[in-house]
């Protein structure tokens, strides 16, 4: 199968290697690119196309094997294997690169709740000391000499604001976003589908249906379409047959072409859209766990099973919402938990001695008789974005009248701001519950 290289893809990626092996007198050359860019975008199988075509020989190291148990072996890990990757270039003769994987997932930070250990740290440094020194990388203990050829890094992640700033400074990585044109698209697809015999036209039509989705989309899409040709093959031998038929056999199964028309293609992708819209919207960890909605009733009792929520945009302990659909449906909320008024309009309307509205006064007393400490805590809209919040007010269980007091307070004095309460373990310090009860307008 000829898969395509997307131009600007091969052109950074040729242009980092080859660079990165060239004696440039007084040109500062980072040593690692950081491919970034959204899920499913294809950054990985796009590098291992272009090393295939400059006969590049691969170090790989997943970002899951960034922490361990055992403080300092990650580290070690990634000397070990840049080391691997130089000896490979003195023994074959040939390009190398060390390839990480998904590096913002194993070394990124991404919110509070996110355990930076000693091994993040250490995993930091090494990269970075390399990136300094990458002729001289020694391993813990021992001291060699000999000189390393200069072995470039390659880096893919989704968001490398998640990583420690100092390593992704431009002399130490260079940095490339990745997203593909609806060229770059066309091709990419078309590819997958080149054996199938569907036309360039229908390409276009498949492409320009899912617009929005991602390009392992269409991969999964032709790989749904082979789920037909083996629930036949399954009837055909017998359920209980299966073993037999596929595993240590002689006879191996082979499969009449499938149905590539582009009906039937836009209706498995219409499938696994549909069941993409399931999780993003039916949110039963709020039905599910309470821990994560003190005292709140369901909401998919409260509005009924045709309401439709939305995932928190930030925050994974937040309450689910109702989405903008819901609300075109006429989905109104009960009665009894009237909405927070705006600080604004509180205070217009002598909104000092009004009581907070129940669902939210239920939630701050339900933190305190847990015997936890109440947090209010508040951010702008800029600083929401990168979870930078300010500490407003903590209170213990016996000043509830206190803490509503404060909660009104800082409503009125940050109208413009996102404002959350925290539930936080007495014994262990840690935070238990974290749940926005007001966004700005």
């Amino acid at each position: 199968m000829t898969y395509y290289i997307a131009p600007l893809f091969l052109n950074k990626l040729a242009v980092h290697i080859t660079k990165n092996y060239l004696d440039l007198p007084r040109v500062k050359i980072p040593l690692i690119l950081g491919i970034h860019g959204r899920k499913g975008e294809g950054k990985t199988f796009q590098c291992e196309l272009v090393f295939q075509q400059m006969g590049v020989e691969v170090v790989h190291i997943s970002g899951g094997e960034l922490e361990s148990p055992d403080a300092g072996d990650p580290a070690r890990l990634v000397r070990l294997r840049y080391r691997e990757a130089a000896e490979l270039v003195r023994v074959r003769g040939c390009m190398a690169v060390l390839m990480i994987n998904d590096l913002d997932a194993g070394a990124g930070r991404f919110d509070r709740m996110t355990q930076y250990t000693v091994n993040t740290q250490l995993v930091n440094n090494t990269l970075m000391n390399i990136a300094d020194n990458p002729t001289d990388v020694q391993l813990p203990g021992s001291y060699d000499e000999k000189e390393l050829p200069r072995i470039p890094i390659i880096a893919t992640g989704n968001d490398f604001a998640t990583l420690y700033a100092p390593l992704i400074r431009d002399g130490r990585m260079q940095k490339f976003y990745w997203e593909p044109s609806h060229e770059d698209r066309l091709g990419i697809v078309g590819g997958m589908f080149a054996e199938d015999g569907l036309p360039a036209s229908d390409v276009e039509k498949l492409v320009n249906h899912f617009k929005d989705q991602a390009i392992d989309f269409f991969g999964a899409v032709r790989s749904q379409i082979y789920d037909e040709q083996i629930t036949q093959f399954i009837q055909s031998v017998g359920i209980e047959n299966i073993a037999r038929s596929v595993v240590n056999t002689l006879k191996v199964p082979s499969f009449a072409k499938p149905n590539f028309q582009l009906e039937h293609l836009i209706a498995v992708g219409k499938t696994l859209v549909q069941e993409q819209e399931y999780v993003r919207t039916m949110g039963l960890v709020s039905e599910y766990n309470q821990a994560l909605t003190p005292g709140r009733p369901s909401q998919a009792r409260r509005y009924g099973e045709s309401a439709l929520l939305t995932p928190p945009e930030n925050n994974p302990l937040q309450p689910y919402s109702l989405s903008p659909r819901a609300a075109e449906k006429n989905v109104k909320p009960s009665p009894s938990t009237p909405p927070l008024k705006s600080p604004a309009q509180a205070q217009s309307n002598g909104a000092a001695d009004d009581p907070l509205p129940p669902d939210i006064q239920r939630q701050l007393s339900a933190i305190l008789a847990q015997g936890h400490r109440l947090g209010i805590e508040h951010v702008d809209k800029r600083r929401f974005r990168v979870n930078s919040w300010r500490s407003h007010d903590t209170f213990d269980s016996s000043d509830e009248a206190a803490a509503a007091n404060s909660l009104k307070d800082c409503l009125r004095q940050f109208p413009d701001h996102y404002v959350r309460l925290i539930s936080i373990d007495r014994q262990t310090k840690r935070r238990v519950t974290e749940t926005i009860i007001h966004r700005p307008q």
